[in-house]
């Protein structure tokens, strides 16, 4: 009964996202209630089990994708990401301006979202794709690739930093871990595939940009240094390294773990507040570009487009803590070992279906860990890599097949003027592969590690 439970669950929740388009933190809510109510779930106990899955994915959700949204937003609005992709192209040159647009786009995409990202670099990758020539698949799907990659396997990006809470993952040692496997990936399954394209298809570029009236070049009268934008964002990155290199240090008894000044500099790393010693520092460092009163409206506008992610982010944390409570996952976990499939692969196989059926990467993402949650807490022998590598496989399941239910497939389709046809044989290839090359290296990670 139980597994016919999840079984229904999860097809009620796929038709009233699909069918009736019900938005997915209504549909998550609705679910999870229905779920607790047909199962062994104390009604008493209902709605408490659903407010403690919710409010403990958003105690640690929110904070990261808050703060992360208001640093992207400052570098956006004062001119980071221009002078990023400006000096990066000037160091490389013009035969590797699109391999610099996806490096800046990789160091942009850290703290800011896919679509956020995406809309800040298309003017400056359109202008190079102008003065350089070429079909605008070499320079755009390098970017947009970038972009993607990082948001689906580095925190503090919402699916991510979801699936490690849900799963008891370290967040700094998945940030690193994220990175490590973030850069091949992209070489591999976005640079090197945008290059192949960009040799067998032309596409130029959108009329809408032709037509449009010139980039006013004095918007940002005085954006900040390339020094200032790579401090702020490689500074997030060294705290967070920090607290794991001091970890481990004491796991190797290199030093005693319970110094007061090695947890002292270890909280310095916790990922919430290496973010927020970023932003504090991003502020004082772009005061020089805004007054102060622009830079509080700034981080104030940076919240709004955040509130539905963190509120679908937090409701599939209520749909796991309903799955947990009712015992569901303790059978699912039955029927894989008796199947004798690994965790890693059947992460990335449920994560793959929900993609597919509904769209959303950050809604795959979540639910996926919800469900495998208790699998991954009753198997033994996992050690903190291995929960690291289980959240890879769940994001690149979660970033394979894009197409027309996905939101980020008609941001590119409209952005670039790709007709549907052209989209299926490009970016649907380029997110599959993406998710492939990622899934493959999180194996040999949880091999070799």
């Amino acid at each position: 009964m139980l597994i016919l439970t999840l079984i229904a669950s999860i097809t009620l929740l796929l038709v009233l996202i699909i069918k009736f388009r019900v938005h997915a933190f209504v549909a998550l809510v609705l679910v999870s209630l229905l779920t607790a109510s047909v199962t062994d779930i104390p009604i008493n106990k209902i709605l408490p089990t659903m407010l403690n899955g919710f409010g403990g994915t958003l105690a640690s959700v929110a904070l990261l994708v808050g703060l992360g949204a208001m640093i992207g937003r400052l570098l956006e609005i004062t001119g980071g990401a221009k002078v990023l992709a400006d000096t990066l192209i000037n160091k490389f040159g013009e035969e590797k301006a699109p391999f610099a647009l996806g490096v800046a786009s990789l160091l942009f995409g850290f703290p800011i979202f896919f679509d956020a990202g995406l809309v800040v670099m298309l003017p400056i990758i359109f202008s190079v794709a102008k003065q350089f020539g070429g079909s605008l698949f070499r320079y755009a799907f390098p970017a947009a690739g970038a972009f993607a990659v990082t948001h689906a396997f580095l925190p503090p990006h919402p699916g991510p930093v979801a699936s490690g809470d849900l799963l008891g993952a370290n967040i700094g040692l998945l940030t690193l871990i994220g990175i490590v496997i973030a850069l091949p990936t992209w070489y591999f399954a976005a640079y090197l595939y945008s290059t192949f394209l960009g040799r067998k298809l032309q596409l130029p570029l959108p009329k809408s940009f032709l037509n449009a009236a010139p980039i006013n070049e004095t918007a940002v009268l005085n954006p900040p240094s390339f020094r200032k934008v790579m401090f702020i964002l490689l500074l997030p990155l060294c705290l967070i390294m920090l607290d794991t290199v001091l970890n481990t240090f004491a796991v190797m008894k290199l030093i005693d773990g319970s110094a007061l000044w090695v947890e002292s500099l270890r909280l310095l790393g916790k990922t919430p507040v290496a973010l927020l010693i970023t932003l504090l520092v991003t502020i004082i460092l772009l005061k020089e570009q805004r007054s102060v009163e622009q830079i509080e409206k700034i981080c104030d506008n940076a919240l709004g487009p955040i509130c539905a992610i963190v509120l679908v982010t937090g409701a599939g944390g209520m749909f796991g803590g309903v799955l947990r409570a009712s015992g569901i996952g303790d059978v699912l976990s039955n029927m894989l070992s008796d199947t004798g499939m690994p965790v890693i692969v059947a992460a990335f196989l449920i994560s793959t279906a929900l993609r597919v059926a509904q769209g959303s990467a950050t809604v795959a993402i979540t639910t996926t860990s919800a469900l495998i949650a208790p699998t991954v807490a009753v198997t033994t022998g996992l050690s903190e890599f291995d929960l690291c590598f289980i959240v890879i496989s769940i994001a690149s399941g979660a970033t394979v097949l894009s197409h027309v239910n996905d939101s980020g497939f008609w941001l590119i389709s409209r952005f670039l003027e790709i007709d549907t046809k052209t989209m299926f044989k490009t970016w649907t290839a380029l997110e599959t592969l993406i998710g492939l090359v990622g899934f493959g290296l999180s194996v040999v990670g949880s091999i070799i590690l």
